[in-house]
């Protein structure tokens, strides 16, 4: 079995190398001669861990190719995923198709009979059935299976999510995409993964859904953060209590400074316009689309005042990725804070493994600094935005003595009271009222 991936962004990079992972011949086509030629070399272009040594073992044993030719491609596969960008539309928050419909176009253009077209990307509900009756127009009389199969893949751990998911959901029109299906993820089945085989529509919503379920579950420990922060509750063991009810589930009830990512902010909106569209309103994900984003200004004015108090003219920002392993930027909380503080007139050193170079696209006016301390030194304020594990490890104490200040933001609540006890810094984290001895530990300015 031939298998061509239109796209070779995060969802099109991974599913394409992971099915070579899996034994068959793959084929990533992308339409930026640069990023093809980077990927020809044995070059990563994202960052993920463990990608790099799949994607050479499986280029050298010949599963795995990259190309900018599409129809030549397409012309010889017998499946055909689209793992193209739907970003948000501007002004309703839609789901933008337009490249959706340009892959269609093209693999109508080539594909040959009874080849089975699978869209990865995230679409609104109805996009499937549409994309089929645009190929069936424009090629008429030739069969072909139509079928959605939305990724669950999380940024940082993409890999082992796509090799060891808890299901794979595949929404169908005929059988002979089915077993299409069956026989591409056979490898996951002989491990017993859970094939949820519905309809198109039903394929499209799961995904929808799932990502909104989970990005409430987000701006509602947010807010649990808050009431803890005004009547000196504290989040984590709010969080772990009722994590452990297995209705509910630990996951994603982590208070921070608002989500972020390629997925929750732009499948919220698209969630929540769909269901305007539809006359079918999703009132509780608009709230949380609003709630998200006043929790990133609030965390913007929480440093500001801080600085105000205390006279800080800089502020360390450690981490700018939306997430930690990832070098994804897209809609990061440090791309509303950091703007905000230079607002205020705050000078911003900055660091992050490995996002500086997106980042350094869109933020301008940042000194970007080679390593965390580099970044604390001299700064009035240190504010860990991004929770890497480099950061976990800083000595406090060393940070302490760096600043020109002592004020540190940990909004990710990484440190403990052993960490901070002595440090001599004035320490605020989300949702939990600390006291550490001689450091001043604070839930909230």
């Amino acid at each position: 079995m031939k298998i061509a991936m239109i796209g070779t962004g995060y969802v099109g990079l991974v599913s394409g190398v992971c099915f070579a992972e899996f034994g068959f011949t793959v084929a990533c086509v992308d339409k930026n001669p640069a990023i093809v030629k980077r990927l020809q070399a044995g070059e990563v272009t994202i960052f993920e861990p463990g990608l790099d040594e799949l994607l050479a073992r499986n280029a050298r044993d010949g599963r795995l190719t990259f190309t900018t030719e599409l129809a030549e491609t397409v012309a010889e596969a017998d499946v055909i995923f689209v793992a193209v960008g739907t970003p948000s539309r501007r002004g309703d928050g839609e789901a933008d198709l337009q490249y959706i419909h340009a892959a269609a176009d093209e693999i109508a253009a080539a594909m040959k009979p009874n080849a089975v077209v699978v869209i990865k990307s995230t679409v609104v509900v109805g996009t499937n059935a549409d994309v089929r009756d645009r190929i069936a127009k424009a090629r008429p009389g030739v069969p072909f299976s139509m079928v959605s199969n939305p990724e669950f893949l999380r940024e940082g751990s993409a890999v082992e999510d796509f090799l060891r998911p808890d299901r794979v959901v595949v929404g169908v029109h005929d059988d002979a995409g089915a077993a299409a299906m069956k026989r591409v993820y056979r490898p996951l089945y002989l491990r017993e993964t859970p094939m949820i085989v519905t309809t198109l529509e039903n394929a499209e919503i799961i995904k929808y859904a799932a990502n909104a379920f989970l990005a409430m579950k987000v701006t509602f420990i947010n807010e649990v953060a808050d009431l803890c922060e005004k009547s000196g509750g504290n989040v984590q063991d709010v969080a772990r209590a009722i994590g452990m009810d297995n209705r509910i589930g630990s996951k994603f009830l982590h208070a921070g400074p608002g989500f972020g990512g390629s997925c929750f902010p732009k499948d919220t909106r698209a969630y929540a316009a769909t269901g305007r569209k539809m006359n079918a309103p999703q009132t509780l994900i608009e709230q949380v689309v609003t709630v998200n984003e006043q929790r990133k200004r609030s965390m913007a004015e929480r440093i500001v005042q801080a600085a105000k108090r205390s006279g800080a003219k800089s502020v360390a920002v450690l981490g700018i990725a939306f997430k930690p392993n990832t070098d994804d930027i897209r809609e990061s909380p440090a791309l509303d804070i950091v703007p905000a503080l230079q607002s205020a007139g705050l000078a911003v050193r900055a660091h992050d493994p490995e996002a500086r170079s997106a980042a350094e696209q869109v933020l301008t006016g940042v000194t970007w600094c080679k390593s965390a301390y580099d970044a604390i030194e001299g700064a009035g304020i240190t504010v860990l935005l991004t929770e890497w594990n480099a950061y976990r490890s800083l000595n406090l104490k060393t940070v302490s003595q760096l600043m020109s200040g002592n004020i540190l933001f940990d909004l990710r609540n990484v440190f403990n009271e052993q960490e901070l006890e002595g440090s001599g810094l004035e320490y605020y984290s989300v949702g939990r009222p600390l006291s550490c001895g001689r450091s001043r530990v604070k839930s909230d300015p």
